[in-house]
């Protein structure tokens, strides 16, 4: 198997994998709060992180890294683990993950932007092209014209789109960072780091805002704590570290491309599993954002 198929196939089972954490950490949000989830679901992931590292690096912490590592990626952790991921689980629980999800095939074309405005990155026409027509499906389920007037209106609430919005801007700029302090350093590695700064982050908050209490509650969720189990596998320990490998094998953008159709793999659940009503606006919008992700990167 060469290098640019591992990439691929890497970056699509770390779409699948984003699309188990979403649904599964929209169910816990709706029961212990999205705060809550955010801090446990860290936790979690810490002991898988550190269960990996004492098997295959026989330390629990991770030794070897360089202070370049540890600078960029401990911010990388705080601007997209910390901020975006607060940002984003709020979302889930406001407009749901099937929405949320779609509102992050924003990401790669913020991070063409975020790029172009602080790398000197150059945009091509094609480039313009795909942002336009990822706009232009993420519109098509959001809005909505009114009740008799031309106007456009939200379909969802606006602070959960604005919630959705922050969170596919910190995970752009998470992205972003990581790319730049991991340089050689072993993906699980590079996520062990950036889920500790993350950690020092969420705890501080809660201590600020006297959340202990209430959390020590929400851990004895039982229903809660299976869905955390399972976001936390999936999500900030195999999704994310995944997703570090594919960007190895192929390029930053096509890898985004590829994980990008979280949005069309959530719809057969949504319907299915959730019975909730899409309808076929929402299902040509979702697949028109995935174009343009395609398009800004593919051509």
């Amino acid at each position: 198997m060469n290098n640019i198929l591992m990439g691929q196939l890497l970056a699509l089972a770390t779409a699948f994998c984003w699309a188990i954490s979403s649904v599964s950490y929209e169910q816990a949000g709706k029961k212990i709060g999205s705060l809550n989830v955010n801090l446990i679901r860290l936790v979690m992931a810490y002991l898988f992180f550190t269960l990996y590292a004492i098997i295959f690096r026989g330390t629990p912490w991770p030794s070897g890294a360089s202070a370049h590592n540890w600078i960029w990626l401990s911010l990388s952790g705080i601007v997209g683990f910390f901020l975006g991921d607060l940002f984003l689980f709020e979302a889930f629980v406001r407009i749901g993950a099937r929405i949320t999800m779609l509102i992050f095939a924003l990401v790669p074309p913020i991070t063409a932007m975020l790029g172009f405005f602080f790398l000197n990155e150059i945009l091509s026409i094609s480039d313009f092209i795909g942002m336009f027509i990822t706009i232009l499906g993420v519109a098509l389920v959001i809005l909505k014209r009114g009740d008799g007037t031309k106007k456009l209106e939200l379909k969802h609430p606006l602070t959960g789109i604005l919630f959705g919005l922050g969170g596919a801007m910190g995970q752009s700029a998470g992205l972003v960072l990581s790319k730049y302090g991991m340089q050689d350093c072993n993906p699980f590695l590079v996520s062990q780091i950036r889920a500790i700064s993350a950690l020092i982050c969420f705890s501080l908050l809660i201590t600020i805002l006297r959340g202990w209490e209430k959390l020590s509650r929400s851990v004895l969720h039982l229903s809660a704590m299976k869905f955390i189990s399972v976001g936390s596998f999936f999500g900030p320990f195999i999704g994310v570290s995944v997703s570090l490998y594919s960007i190895r094998y192929i390029s930053t953008g096509v890898a985004s491309t590829i994980t990008s159709i979280v949005p069309v793999i959530l719809i057969p659940p949504a319907i299915i599993l959730f019975k909730e009503k899409v309808n076929t606006i929402e299902i040509i919008g979702a697949i028109t954002a995935v174009i343009g992700v395609a398009i800004l990167f593919m051509f």
